[in-house]
């Protein structure tokens, strides 16, 4: 599904950054970023224009080929690594920060990747997130067709316990990125800190 979604010459999500990371960019420590589902790279290559060290993952060949061709425009390096978020070892104590940005998965996988970025947050580092709850279904501006690949607060505090949750809310926003996201969207928000 995704090699085909990102098959086309035009960005499927667009190429600037995801509202939400911009915001917080400043709050976020320096260091080693993980981007988890990244696709066709405008997070991460964005992050990298700030003089971050990126890596990109992502289950698309396709869309992280678009993602190095968006980097080498734009005079930044990012390491991208094809891989299943189920198979994706995420060591331990490694990362400064973690992104997942509409980063939708089946629950069991979702709880699974969850609790290793837990784990593999250094100390001090932080988890970023934005994702679409089960409230989108009625706006249909993009995500999942489901609600059981949706997020919200409640499920994030269980989740990503043993982080410090310094911004944690759902809201209806603008969200504008892209063909495949573009409208009002229900999203739930989270930026949260390893102690």
């Amino acid at each position: 599904m995704w090699n085909e979604r990102y098959s086309s010459e035009a960005y499927a999500y667009g190429t600037e950054p995801n509202d939400f990371l911009v915001a917080q960019f400043e709050k976020l420590p320096e260091g080693r970023v993980l981007c988890l589902g990244e696709g066709e790279g405008r997070n991460a290559v964005w992050l990298a224009q700030q003089g971050r060290k990126v890596t990109a993952v992502d289950a698309s060949e396709v869309g992280l080929e678009k993602a190095r061709r968006l980097a080498e425009t734009r005079g930044a390096e990012i390491n991208t690594v094809h891989a299943d978020l189920a198979d994706f070892e995420i060591k331990p104590q490694s990362w400064d920060v973690i992104v997942s940005i509409f980063c939708h998965l089946p629950p069991e996988l979702q709880r699974s990747v969850h609790r290793r970025c837990v784990e593999g947050l250094c100390s001090g580092g932080v988890m970023l997130l934005e994702a679409y709850t089960p409230l989108q279904l009625e706006y249909k501006t993009g995500g999942p067709p489901t609600t059981n690949m949706m997020m919200d607060a409640e499920t994030l505090r269980v989740e990503l316990a043993g982080l410090e949750f310094q911004h944690l809310q759902e809201c209806v926003r603008e969200v504008h990125e892209g063909e495949f996201h573009n409208g009002i969207g229900a999203v739930v928000q989270a930026f949260a800190k390893k102690p």
